[in-house]
């Protein structure tokens, strides 16, 4: 699969009807910091859809675009570390587990962004039960993994398969466009 067009519908922080408008939804969901960012722009390779920003917690509302003006992609806030008030992680925390929750919305499928240096942290696995409970099919996107030697990053998946169980992992290295057509090629599956 090939993204030809790509365009911001509209960032959302509740009930809209973007949510329910019938074109598959693909949903990326990841602490503040892992790299969710630059990994949609490596898929989208548009460096203007999204701001890639050394400050966690950026992305403060659920973002729509359309891609390839068929589907979307579904860009939640990062949850965990980010430079906002309790408050406001609160709020952001409420809004994506509503996402992932609200009975009228269904993803066509979500994918859970890790950094492999850190591993899945307790926020990851309260996701990974919420995208189980929700039945939502889903995959794990390892990203940063250019950022470890083979022997680190051998040791880090050893623990992320463990914590992960039989879910789907998908590696990639944002900054090297590495893994992206992996997670274009599960959209494409997806879709057909």
């Amino acid at each position: 699969m090939k993204i030809t067009s790509a365009e911001f519908i509209k960032g959302i922080r509740g009930t809209d009807g973007v949510t329910q408008d019938g074109v598959a939804q693909f949903a990326f969901v990841g602490r503040s910091n892992v790299g969710k960012s630059s990994l949609i722009v490596s898929l989208t390779n548009n460096k203007q859809l999204v701001k890639v920003s050394n400050t966690p917690g950026k992305t403060r509302e659920i973002n729509f675009f359309r891609i390839n003006h068929s589907w979307m992609l579904v860009d939640l806030p990062g949850y965990g570390y980010a430079k906002v008030s309790p408050q406001e992680k609160e709020k952001l925390q409420k809004l994506i587990i509503w996402y992932l929750t609200d009975r009228s919305i269904k993803p066509t499928r979500v994918f859970l962004v890790i950094d492999c240096k850190v591993g899945i942290t307790p926020f990851d696995e309260q996701m990974l039960e919420i995208l189980r409970d929700e039945r939502h099919p889903f995959s794990i996107v390892v990203n940063k993994t250019d950022k470890l030697g083979q022997k680190d990053l051998a040791s880090q998946l050893k623990h992320i398969r463990e914590a992960a169980g039989d879910a789907e992992l998908i590696l990639t290295a944002a900054t090297k466009v590495h893994g992206a057509k992996d997670v274009l090629a599960r959209i494409a599956q997806a879709l057909e």
